[in-house]
């Protein structure tokens, strides 16, 4: 039998399903085929929902990978984190060092959860010390997914274009509905303001947005102002 199907005689097949399934492999180009990427992109959204499904209120800080210790923007992400901890929010970044190790830690040694969503690239060590719920991710889309569908307001601290990606993406769904309204604060008006200008001066002027996409942009250097309106309300 094959299925429901009867085969006699010449027609039996000389390998069986089972024994085809249990034959050592000498090709495996199938590894890289996109059928069996198509699972593993599966996977990984099944692992992350399965990760994150308890977590509760959540906001996310985005920011540089490259933020040394001593920089004035890590104690102020690091105070981030613990202000949003002190709320009963978790923390959710990209799990890396700098501005994310920051916010972790943060949160870590306030009691709260730290939540560190990582991503696998060739140069990084992994989630930093500080995360205590974490997940490494093979796929940028689908650890961005986790991002939106697990946070309810983001902080974006100055970064480069991983942080960038990660503002315009949430801007952008958003603007389109894909997604409610998501309070968002940019920390750092003296880091921020050349793209708010050009924005509103080249962006908006040509009518390729309008006044209100801008409008959901938060620009501050206040640290309480930041969590406050990324947890609760801007008014």
């Amino acid at each position: 039998m094959k299925g429901p199907i009867l085969l006699r005689g010449k027609m039996v097949p000389a390998h069986t399903t089972s024994g085809n399934l249990l034959a050592p492999e000498h090709d495996t180009n199938w590894l890289h085929e996109d059928p069996w990427r198509v699972l593993r992109i599966q996977a990984e959204f099944v692992d992350g929902f399965g990760a994150l499904a308890e977590l509760g209120p959540a906001i996310a800080v985005f920011g540089s990978a490259r933020t040394p210790e001593d920089d004035p923007m890590y104690q102020k992400a690091q105070e981030i984190g613990k202000g949003i901890a002190k709320t009963g929010f978790a923390v959710i970044t990209g799990g890396g060092p700098g501005i994310m190790e920051a916010a972790n830690r943060g949160a870590y040694e306030a009691g709260g959860t730290s939540v560190g969503l990582g991503i696998e690239l060739p140069h990084e060590e992994g989630l930093n010390q500080w995360v205590n719920i974490g997940m490494v991710f093979r796929y940028f889309f689908v650890r961005k997914t986790m991002f939106v569908k697990y946070s309810s307001g983001a902080i974006v601290c100055p970064g480069g274009f991983g942080t960038l990606d990660e503002l315009f993406e949430l801007v952008t769904l958003i603007q389109t509905h894909k997604t409610g309204y998501a309070p968002l604060v940019l920390l750092g008006t003296d880091y921020w303001e050349g793209l708010i200008s050009w924005l509103r001066t080249s962006v908006l002027e040509a009518g390729n947005i309008s006044s209100e996409d801008l409008d959901r942009l938060v620009v501050t250097d206040d640290v309480e102002e930041a969590v406050r309106v990324a947890t609760g309300s801007r008014k």
